[in-house]
């Protein structure tokens, strides 16, 4: 059963127990690299990847890893994320998905890969469209440094790309979300695409990649998420935090949490584990503790929000209970 049980959340609820706090974790890879081709795993080295060396990723990760890393927490449903496959066959990936998920019973549902500004963007949202366990797709858009990020940034393959946007008026139509992951200082191009397409819920991944933990890089990360929560459409997941050479500790990845939740409120924010890239800075098991530790202070209901029922509503888990769940 891909959500909690309403024994499960009638126990959590009355017991408040980190061990019962039911998860949805919507957003994790599954690899396997003997039947598959993902570039960056199988092919060359990413020379700029955020969490440096990852050569401790290249292998692969199915069902049965992901439920040995989580056993000690109550995993209940999880969504896949697409995972770089082969530019030359977006859809492969999700079939391949729909295959695993027959065989292993997970995941539960599914973001596929789109290139928004490619000529097959309107055949893959329509094939995604027939595809029961898609509900969502992502596309990197083009992104630059901050240095080198201007108000006026328009370059092919962005957010403001006539072409991208194109194949972004697509996503409604064939019933889809948007998992957006950008650097934090485009958060306001992705204003202007949520505002120009609002019946597109947008889905923020990495919490806007705040890598830089320095208080004035904080406070602009946060004037931008705010900026960016002014539209009703944009939800987001806190996951991604993690910080080179750091551990993954709450004294570090509090601020970013609380932020993100201050941005966005309790429903509109969901913890994600982003396993297994995210195992480069913390077991899955510190990652979730951290997570729970830092919402110790709210209540049962406000948890399991944050927990499980956001991500079951965004991603067509649970039956409908908000406007803009698919």
């Amino acid at each position: 059963m891909p959500v909690a049980s309403p024994a499960q959340r009638a126990r959590f609820l009355d017991t408040g127990d980190d061990a019962v706090l039911p998860i949805i974790d919507p957003h994790h890879h599954f690899f396997d690299l003997g039947r598959n081709r993902h570039p960056w795993l199988s092919d060359h080295i990413l020379t700029n990847f955020r969490y440096g060396d990852y050569t401790a990723i290249r292998r692969d990760f199915m069902p049965a890893d992901y439920r040995r890393v989580a056993a000690g927490h109550l995993v209940v449903g999880s969504v896949l994320m697409e995972g770089e496959w082969d530019p030359r066959d977006p859809v492969g990936e999700m079939r391949w998905a729909t295959e695993v998920a027959a065989e292993h019973g997970a995941p539960d549902a599914a973001i596929g890969q789109i290139w928004l500004d490619g000529e097959d963007a309107a055949s893959v949202a329509a094939a995604y469209r027939d595809m029961p366990i898609v509900r969502s797709v992502r596309h990197k858009p083009a992104a630059v440094s901050r240095e080198a990020h201007h108000a006026g940034f328009n370059a092919p393959g962005s957010m403001r790309d006539p072409k991208w946007r194109e194949g972004y008026a697509k996503l409604a139509p064939a019933g889809l979300h948007f998992d957006l992951q950008t650097p934090w200082w485009h958060l306001d191009e992705a204003a202007e695409l949520a505002r120009d397409f609002p019946d597109t819920t947008i889905i923020l991944n990495h919490s806007g990649l705040p890598s830089d933990r320095s208080a004035e890089a904080l406070a602009a990360w946060q004037a931008a998420l705010e900026r960016l929560a002014k539209q009703p459409n944009v939800v987001a997941k806190i996951s991604g935090i993690g910080v080179p050479g750091r551990a993954w500790t709450l004294e570090l990845q509090a601020p970013v949490i609380a932020g993100m939740i201050s941005a966005f409120g309790v429903e509109r924010c969901a913890f994600a584990s982003n396993f297994p890239v995210d195992g480069l800075c913390a077991d899955f098991g510190t990652i979730f503790d951290v997570f729970k530790a830092a919402t110790t202070d709210r209540a049962p209901a406000e948890r399991l929000a944050l927990f499980h029922d956001n991500a079951a509503r965004w991603y067509g888990l649970a039956p409908v209970a908000a406007a803009g769940a698919r």
